[in-house]
């Protein structure tokens, strides 16, 4: 702990080259997928997960976001198959990830799976205007400026005893691996200050953080720039960085009642019911 409390107080700029030369790859070499901890500790996350996916069975869904494999008929969650319908709510009929979007139609690998809606995030449940039995959002929260108010929106368009499930990056496995953890507590200022997407107070963390190596779509450091000045309309930053410790403060700020929260390499993974 004392070398670490040394090594956070270097200068930025030493600590990144500290970081490049050793320690990165030291870090990676133990948090590796190859790691015999995290390869047991996925088996079983996946093995939960393929357990649960069956509450979702027969039910009506929204999925905020786009669509992923992790939910196919092809993944460990496979709630396309189960669920009655998903009906879909993205910010934009046009997105970086999905390209153009049908705005009558949520689609996923040509499948339809029920009705699609274009809004933010946080207006969601105006938006439908019914409620639904179950929520799902995937490498999504992450690129919203105000996550406890978009997640109280959400909560409002579910039915009583609904359940909400959220899958999060874990930064090890991506751009954000140098980034500091997000605090609750930031998360509640950012919700009484009413954060709007336009918000760019994380810009100067992630120019100095992002891992452009790791961001296949950034380009250059020139480039990464432009496109991060440019976020209310493509919305590719991080704004926050997850930890599963503060998943589940806030499942519990929301008195929701948490059945299952895991990890793997890649992920985390919080269900709760309302």
């Amino acid at each position: 702990m004392f070398i670490i409390k040394i090594y956070r107080k270097l200068p930025i700029s030493f600590r990144n080259k500290i970081y490049n030369i050793f320690l990165g790859t030291l870090i990676n070499f133990i948090r590796c997928p190859h790691n015999p901890v995290w390869f047991y500790r996925g088996y079983k996350t996946k093995k939960k997960l393929l357990s649960l996916s069956t509450l979702f069975s027969d039910k009506a869904g929204i999925e905020i976001g786009g669509g992923t494999l992790l939910f196919s008929s092809n993944g460990f969650f496979p709630v396309y198959t189960f669920a009655e319908f998903v009906d879909g709510c993205n910010f934009s009929n046009e997105t970086i990830w999905e390209g153009h979007i049908d705005s009558k139609s949520y689609m996923y690998s040509g499948i339809k799976l029920g009705e699609q809606f274009i809004g933010e995030a946080v207006d969601v449940a105006s938006i439908v205007n019914k409620q639904y039995d179950f929520l799902i959002s995937s490498n999504c929260l992450e690129h919203i400026a105000n996550p406890l108010k978009a997640i109280k929106n959400w909560l409002s368009a579910l039915k009583s005893n609904g359940q909400i499930m959220l899958v999060l990056p874990n930064k090890q496995s991506n751009f954000d691996h140098r980034r500091p953890y997000t605090t609750f507590s930031h998360l509640l200022e950012d919700y009484h200050a009413n954060v709007d997407e336009k918000d760019m107070n994380h810009l100067d963390e992630i120019l100095t953080y992002h891992d452009i190596k790791r961001d296949r779509g950034a380009g250059n450091a020139e480039q990464f720039l432009n496109r991060s000045k440019d976020n209310y309309k493509n919305r590719c930053l991080h704004h926050h960085v997850f930890s599963a410790s503060v998943l589940i403060e806030v499942y519990k700020f929301f008195n929701l009642k948490i059945i299952y929260c895991g990890e793997d390499w890649s992920s985390i993974y919080i269900i709760g019911i309302k």
